[in-house]
């Protein structure tokens, strides 16, 4: 069982930064799982953001935030990162970090995903 905690959320004003953590307890097995962010506003469904591979470090982006949005990982310290530049009204949302099981490749969908941390509200104002 893996457990992951997010932290770094906030409120931030529209073309803000803000950079998300999610920290892992997968021990020396944590470079062998990729991670994903998702996010969720209460009035649509959870939604892909941004994946990172365990094998070679590949990313994948939703169109939504290409090019704003960079994910990253510490294997040394357990942890992946989502870096957020030139926000948006609309990336408002609960973030979620997710790993898949050891070994699996990049997937946008949030059902290939076996866990999940508790969130990180972030909130861009107008």
């Amino acid at each position: 069982q893996v457990q992951l905690v997010e932290s770094g959320g906030g409120l931030v004003q529209t073309g803000g930064s803000l950079r998300l953590s999610c920290a892992a307890n997968a021990g020396r097995t944590f470079s062998s799982y990729t991670m994903g962010w998702f996010r969720q506003d209460p009035r649509k469904d959870r939604e892909f953001v941004a994946t990172i591979s365990w094998s070679d470090g590949s990313t994948y982006y939703a169109d939504s935030v290409k090019g704003r949005f960079t994910v990253s990982r510490d294997n040394a310290k357990n942890t992946v990162y989502l870096q957020m530049n030139s926000l948006k009204p609309e990336d408002t949302a609960v973030y979620y970090c997710a790993a898949r099981r050891p070994g699996r490749g990049f997937s946008s969908d949030s059902y290939e995903y076996d866990y999940w941390g508790q969130g990180t509200q972030v909130t861009v104002s107008s």
